[in-house]
């Protein structure tokens, strides 16, 4: 961060916002944002003089720029004392993508401003523009040519050696496209500040940044989702993804919020709302992050949910919003955060949930529900070695054991990046045991993740899911409920509700031997993997176990109870 008081001249820079002292994310594949644009430390760099904005219009550009997630650094204590601010003022202009530079009457008056003026058009690249004047209560032709105001206020450097440097650069500046603000009044200024920070806002450089560089697969989804969106409609939109753990709901939310994020007034992106909402003040917690986060406001207080609701409604409606639920198990959230008549036209809401329920009952529409499936084979192949090799296929020798695992994975994009990433930089021996520890010890950061969703169960519900997962899996859904009625269960619901938390799928038979029983029950081999886990855990002797599905076991356990009767005999 920048700031710059001397001679009357006020400099600033401006950062998105999170990012102070640290550079962009990396762009994903589909940015053609070239690597110089990615190591840049600032958005803007504001050019003014003092002593004319600093209180008025510039003050009132800088709430602006912060509702838009651009913010600006303007504590002169971040200069170090003792540090001399003319050499750190071409620093900040280089280390800036963009330049603003406001021509008010006397701006010419500092010669602060019109070496910064000269600085900032040496950083111009021909057909890359980002050079903005705002001419303000000035005319361009009046910089141009130095008439008038301007006139007066640049007659005190005529002797000086710079003086045919500094107007030959507010004679460039001024032939420059940039805005210009001649009307007087409050009213005229917000609409003027509004219509720039838009413009600048909507620049490609602001847009397309992803939360990862080794995004893989994820851009036909995001275009899908975009189309759901529909940013610009007239209307409150509630948009919901779905699937199960580790699939990568969060990520397609986390991009599809960089990719729009600038287009609206305020945002928030919410995460772990699920754990967040287990603490005493969770809810009213998040929602004064939406409050504070949307309004740029940090005073604002939410002393109970109760209260937090009041002043969602009481608020919201005033601008348009982003905002992003992640990770949401309960409709007692989204009644906490995301009420649709809350909202003003124009806004959006995007929601995570691995329950599909949770967003029917809040009244998303089914086709405004987006599942998220798994990573194809290709894609997978894709993903590890961006992870392990640092490329886009496996290196040499590591063909066939990035097929091995890329198997285990079953196209889950969390575990193919924890494995491949503990891999990372390992001799194909150890890639060999860790494939072969694979068949027999379950991978724990993975079944972690998974294992959330069978937490959040009732009782009988957990007992469902282990009997799917240990004995179930493929048999017609039918004829699998019929099996689990007979024991007690209420079945047809609980595999209903198993479907909805992503927790089991429905497949077509491929032979069709049922006409009326078509469906096959189904899960990822990780949620199975992750099922007999638990049984195991729960009784780690085979002779214990309700459930037995494994035949050297089950073999072992029918020859002892012989061995044992016919001693009773």
């Amino acid at each position: 961060m920048w700031v710059m008081f001397s001679n009357g001249s006020y400099s600033l820079s401006v950062v998105l916002k999170d990012s102070h002292k640290q550079k962009f994310p990396m762009a994903s594949a589909s940015t053609s944002m070239t690597s110089v644009e990615k190591s840049y430390t600032y958005d803007v760099f504001i050019s003014f003089r003092g002593k004319d904005l600093r209180t008025s219009f510039v003050d009132h550009l800088y709430h602006a720029l912060r509702k838009r997630g651009i913010i600006v650094f303007k504590d002169d204590k971040d200069i170090e004392v003792g540090q001399k601010i003319g050499d750190e003022l071409p620093k900040a202009i280089k280390a800036s993508k963009f330049h603003i530079v406001i021509f008010s009457q006397r701006y010419a008056d500092s010669y602060w401003c019109l070496n910064e003026l000269v600085e900032i058009l040496k950083c111009q690249k021909p057909g890359d523009p980002t050079f903005y004047p705002i001419f303000y209560h000035v005319a361009p032709s009046e910089v141009r040519e130095q008439k008038g105001p301007v006139e007066k206020a640049f007659a005190k450097h005529l002797e000086n050696e710079a003086a045919g440097r500094w107007r030959a650069a507010m004679e460039k500046a001024a032939t420059l496209e940039g805005w210009e603000l001649t009307k007087t009044g409050d009213g005229h200024e917000v609409q003027f500040i509004e219509k720039i920070v838009h413009a600048i806002a909507q620049k490609p450089y602001f847009a397309n940044f992803s939360v990862n560089e080794n995004l893989v697969g994820m851009t036909a989804r995001v275009e899908k989702l975009l189309l759901s969106l529909q940013v610009g409609f007239d209307d409150v939109r509630m948009i919901g993804i779905t699937g199960l753990g580790g699939v990568g709901k969060t990520t397609l939310a986390s991009v599809v919020f960089n990719r729009i994020a600038n287009q609206f007034d305020g945002k928030s992106f919410v995460q772990n709302v699920r754990e967040r909402s287990e603490h005493p003040r969770g809810l009213q917690d998040m929602q004064k992050q939406v409050l504070t986060s949307v309004f740029c406001d940090q005073s604002i207080d939410v002393p109970s949910d109760v209260e937090g609701r009041i002043l969602m409604k009481r608020r919201m409606p005033s601008i348009n919003v982003l905002v992003v639920l992640d990770d949401v198990n309960d409709v007692r959230q989204l009644k906490a955060l995301a009420e649709p008549s809350w909202f003003r036209p124009g806004s959006r809401i995007i929601i995570t949930s691995r329950d599909r329920q949770v967003l029917v009952a809040h009244g998303v529409e089914s086709h405004n529900i987006h599942d998220v499936s798994t990573l194809s084979d290709e894609d997978a192949i894709r993903l590890l070695s961006r992870y392990a090799f640092n490329t886009e296929c496996p290196a040499q020798g590591y063909e066939e054991l990035s097929k091995a695992v890329i198997r285990y994975a079953a196209g889950l994009p969390l575990t193919i990046e924890t494995l491949s990433s503990s891999l990372r930089a390992r001799p194909t021996n150890e890639w060999e045991d860790a494939i072969k520890r694979l068949e027999t010890i379950p991978w724990d950061d993975t079944l972690n993740k998974l294992k959330i969703s069978y937490d959040a169960l009732e009782k009988d519900l957990k007992e469902i899911f282990l009997h799917v997962a240990c004995l179930l899996k493929g048999r017609r859904k039918k004829r699998a409920i019929r099996i689990l009625e007979s024991l007690g269960f209420h079945a047809e619901f609980g595999i209903g509700v198993l479907e909805q938390k992503s927790l089991i799928t429905l497949r077509d038979d491929p032979y069709n031997y049922h006409p009326y029983d078509k469906k096959v029950l189904d899960m990822h081999d990780h949620i199975e993997e992750m099922g007999m886990h638990i049984v195991r855990s729960m009784h780690p002797e085979p002779e214990q176990r309700k459930l037995q599905w494994i035949k050297d076991e089950i073999e072992n356990i029918i020859k002892e109870d012989m061995v044992r009767f016919k001693l009773i005999l």
